[in-house]
Parts: C-alpha cells; structure tokens; sequence
C-alpha cells in the first residue's frame, strides 16, 4: 500500500521509523522547557495572544488527527469543542464538579458524539463533501439546541463562578497569570504526544493506510470502520480539551462561541497553514496565524503616516488577513512544515 511502498519525500509520519518519533519527542520535551520562562517577560496582552495561539494549535492538533492522517475532511469540529466547553461549564455552575474532572468528562462525551456522527455518516457512505457537510450539520444542529434548550441556559450561555482565591484544581487565577500560559503549554504538548503516540500504534498506522486506499486496506483485512471511528473519538477527545480549557480561560460560554462556524475554521486554517498530515503542522500553523490577526489588525487600525489614508476604513484588515493567508497557501501549497520537510529530504 501507499504507506509502506511511497519514497521518503512523500512518506507520512506513520511510516516513520521509531528513532524519528523519539526525535520528535525529544524536540517536543525541548520546546516546551524553553517555553515555560516566556509568560514571565511577556506583557500581558502578548501573554493573552500566546494563550489564544495555544487554545487554537490544541483544536487544530485534534482536527488533524481525524482530516490530515484519518483523511476525514471536518468542517464541524465545533460541535466536539463546543461539548468540551458547555461538559466543563455545566458540570462547574450546576454540581460545583472541578474543571479537570469536567474536563475528563468532556473528552467522553465528545468521543461518544463524533462515534455517533461517524458512525451515521460512514454507514450511508459519505465521503468527501458529503461527510464534511454532514459534520456541519451536526455541529449546527448542536448550537441550535443549545440556543434554545432550557438544560444549558438558551442563548444567555454561562459565566464561570469567580473564586475568592487563586486554585489549580478549579483552573483560576489572577488576569495575565502566568499559569494560564503553562497550563495551556502542558495541554498543547500532551497532545502532541498523544497524536504520535496514536500513529505508532496499529490503529495509527491503519487509519493512515485506509485513507491512502480504503479499499486496498479492506483487502488486507483492516476494519476499517472500527479504525475511522476510533480517530475520530481521539480527535474529537482533543478538540474538547481545547473548549474546556477556553472557557476556564475566557470564563464565558454561550451557543455561537461554542459551536458557531468560526470555531470549525479556526480548526482548520491552523493544519492548512502549517502542513496537514504532519505532527508540527498544526502548532506552526497557530503560531504564524495567532498574532496575524492581531498585527493586520493594528496596522491598519492605527496605520503609519505612509497609511494614514486608510484610517477608520472598517474591515481592510480582515481583508489584508484574507489576502494573507491566500499568498501563504498558493506560495506553499503543503503548508509552512510541509514544504520545509519536502525541500529538506529533497536535499
């Protein structure tokens, strides 16, 4: 199959010998120590910015699982990180249950759920389109419930409970604490984990030959549904990590901020960006969209004397992100990490 016989300028990270994951390990255990010192310097505005660049690689890392190496396209990852977010909330306003164990509880739900959707979705055989628009329906039809069911408070959403003390087991600290930041740190590379730990496993390394050739991989005996339904529970599981931890961040939920489209954008953009199908695709992606926004945003809000035309004309910056990230993905059409990795083994 594709997996085992391709060159090394196209194999994907499944196929990696052990050494190789170690080394990704190894980098991983690096990045993250040399990262735990930066909300001490940062100011809090840039410490919120890297935050939100976490909350958003961890969805984006979930997403990737299922549509870069499941090769099931989602444009409903909202409604996974949106279960995580109102699981968490829920269980904190209305049984007083701490976020960690909301959390854990969260990542069962939305595995149950995206088993659910899969499995509705793989039985009639959409593929494609078909199955991306059938993973928005069910993240929409999600959010139009909450809107209107009494059980999660309609379209008023939830505030979380301020506490009188800061508290690691109830996720809440100061503003600009720093623990937000390495809390969001330890999460983000957990999944990193998790995701290569998953690919080296025989589900892993199935998931990835199903979706070279679903029906070579039938074949040879792999159950490919079992395989696809048990991504799409580890990446859902993921993504609700993410709206479980942004509402304890953010300490606000409501239907649209949970399971509105934008959310299932913000999955995606991050892995195209980056380099779908591989293990730093993701984080790269986040890390280069995360403050973009922001800096399109300032420049031309508050432009320089050679702009200063273009002051108070409301939306150019959502223009400039736009054109953007166009030129990012036609100069790099496999993402930053993608296109690196493919010149690096070129050489």
């Amino acid at each position: 199959m594709t997996a085992t016989t391709s060159t090394s300028a196209d194999r994907t990270p499944a196929a990696l010998p052990v050494p190789l994951w170690n080394r990704h390990l190894a980098v991983l255990a690096a990045a993250t120590v040399l990262l735990v010192p930066l909300p001490l310097v940062l100011p809090d505005a840039y410490q919120a910015v890297a935050v939100r660049v976490l909350v958003f690689a961890l969805l984006s890392i979930g997403w990737n699982i299922m549509s870069g190496f499941g090769g099931m396209f989602s444009f409903g990852h909202a409604a996974y990180f949106g279960l995580g977010a109102y699981t968490e909330v829920w269980l904190l306003v209305e049984l007083g249950v701490p976020p960690w164990i909301g959390m854990g509880v969260g990542m069962v739900v939305a595995a149950a759920f995206a088993v659910l959707v899969g499995f509705l979705a793989l039985r009639y055989r959409l593929k494609g389109a078909y199955f991306a628009l059938a993973t928005f329906a069910f993240a929409e039809m999600l959010r139009l419930w909450a809107i209107s069911s009494d059980v999660v408070n309609r379209a008023q959403g939830y505030h979380v409970p301020l506490r009188p003390e800061p508290s690691w087991w109830y996720l809440q600290f100061e503003p600009g604490a720093p623990e937000y930041f390495w809390i969001a740190l330890g999460l983000t590379a957990f999944a990193v984990v998790v995701t290569v730990l998953f690919l080296r496993t025989r589900t892993g390394q199935f998931a990835v030959a199903a979706r070279d050739d679903e029906d070579a991989a039938a074949a040879l005996g792999v159950p490919v549904m079992r395989v696809k339904l048990t991504t799409m529970a580890v990446s859902a599981a993921i993504a609700s990590v993410a709206g479980a931890f942004y509402v304890q961040y953010y300490l606000f939920v409501d239907p649209d901020l949970a399971f509105g489209s934008a959310v299932s954008i913000q999955a995606i953009l991050p892995a195209v960006i980056g380099g779908v199908a591989t293990l730093w695709g993701p984080v790269l992606g986040a890390v280069v969209l995360g403050p973009l926004s922001d800096v399109t945003a300032t420049l031309l809000r508050n432009p320089p004397a050679p702009l200063e035309f273009l002051h108070g004309r409301g939306g150019l910056d959502v223009v400039l992100y736009g054109v953007l990230l166009i030129l990012i993905l036609r100069l790099l059409p496999k993402g930053i990490y993608g296109t690196v990795r493919e010149w690096w083994e070129r050489r």
